[in-house]
C-alpha cells in the first residue's frame, strides 16, 4: 500500500485546535504515513509532535508556514525538513511573532471601536499556543453569535474594508526562502489556487520564487478542485519546480480539509519527497 503523505498541518502552537501529539495521533488513526507540521511563524509544536511520532511509528517531517507580502497580498511559503534550531530562521520567526502581537492587539482595539468588547481577551482564550491569529478572533465572535461560521466572520469582520482588518507586514519572499534554506529546508507555495492571482501574476510569483530557491508548489491542497490540482501541476512543470500535498488542516471542526484525505498527484509532476531518505528529514528518525 502506498504511503500516505500529508505536508502541510496546524496544530495549537498557532492556530489549530489540538495539541502536536493529538494532531500526530489523528494523522495515524487517518492513515498519514509522512506528517509536515507546518505552524504559521512558529515551530514551538515540532518538539511534542516529534515525540508522538514515535510512539505512534509515523515520519514527523519538520516545517512551518511562513507568512509573505509579495505583490501587494499576503502569500505563505512552506518549509518541510528544517532544522527547528536554526538562528537565521528563529530570527526571521521571531519578528513576524512580533508583528503578530502587535496586531491582535490593533484588531482587539478595532473590533471595540465598532462595540465589540472583549475581542482580544477572547481571541486569548482560544489560543492555547503564544500566538494569536484572525482564526482567535474568528472563533471567539462566532461563540459571541456575531455569525453563524468562521467563513462569515472573515467576510463581514476580518478581511479589507471590514472593521477588525489590519493589513500585515509580513516577511519579503527572498527572505523567507532563505531562512529555510539556512536552516537546511526546502521552500514550497503554500495552497497557490487561493491566492486568486491572473495567470501572469501567478507565473511571475512562481519565477521569482524559484530564482530565490524555491523548489516545490503545493499542486495538491484541501482547497483546490479538481482542474485546480491539474492547473498547478502544469504550472509546477513549466517553472521547473516539485510538487508537494497537504490538507492545511487545522482541527475536525473543518472536515473539508481533514488529514491525509488528499486527491492523487498528477502523474506528470515530480513529488518533492521522491528524493528523500525514509525519515530522514523527520528529525526523529
Amino acid at each position: 500500500m502506498a504511503t500516505i503523505y500529508d505536508l502541510h498541518s496546524h496544530s495549537a502552537a498557532s492556530d489549530g485546535t489540538l495539541t502536536p501529539s493529538e494532531l500526530v495521533a489523528r494523522a495515524a488513526s487517518a492513515g498519514v504515513g509522512v506528517l509536515a507540521l507546518t505552524d504559521h511563524d512558529t515551530t514551538d509544536g515540532i518538539e511534542e509532535a516529534g515525540n508522538a511520532a514515535l510512539e505512534y511509528s509515523i515520519c514527523l517531517v519538520a516545517g512551518v508556514e511562513i507568512s509573505v507580502t509579495w505583490g501587494g497580498q499576503v502569500v505563505h511559503v512552506v518549509g518541510l525538513g528544517i532544522n527547528p534550531g536554526n538562528e537565521v530562521l528563529q530570527e526571521g520567526l521571531a519578528g513576524l511573532r512580533k508583528f503578530r502581537e502587535w496586531r491582535a492587539g490593533e484588531i482587539g482595539r478595532r473590533l471595540q471601536r465598532e462595540g465589540i468588547e472583549g475581542a482580544y481577551e477572547g481571541a486569548s482564550a482560544h489560543a492555547r499556543g503564544a500566538l494569536i491569529s484572525r482564526t482567535h478572533f474568528a472563533r471567539f465572535l462566532v461563540d459571541q453569535g456575531y455569525a453563524d461560521d468562521m467563513r462569515k466572520v472573515f467576510k463581514h469582520y476580518l478581511t479589507k474594508g471590514k472593521p477588525g482588518h489590519v493589513a500585515g507586514e509580513w516577511a519579503d519572499l527572498a527572505d523567507a526562502i532563505g531562512w529555510i534554506r539556512q536552516a537546511g529546508g526546502e521552500a514550497v507555495i503554500a495552497h497557490p489556487a487561493r491566492y486568486s492571482m491572473t495567470r501572469s501574476k501567478l507565473k511571475r510569483l512562481l519565477g521569482e520564487f524559484r530564482e530565490a530557491g524555491g523548489v516545490a508548489l503545493e499542486v495538491v491542497s484541501s482547497s483546490h478542485s479538481r482542474d485546480e490540482v491539474f492547473a498547478m501541476a502544469k504550472h509546477a512543470l513549466d517553472h521547473r519546480l516539485m510538487a508537494s500535498v497537504g490538507s492545511d488542516f487545522h482541527g475536525p471542526e473543518t472536515p473539508w480539509a481533514a488529514l491525509g484525505r488528499l486527491q492523487p498527484l498528477p502523474p506528470t509532476v515530480t513529488p518533492i519527497w521522491s528524493d528523500w531518505e525514509p525519515c530522514e528529514q523527520a528529525g526523529t528518525a
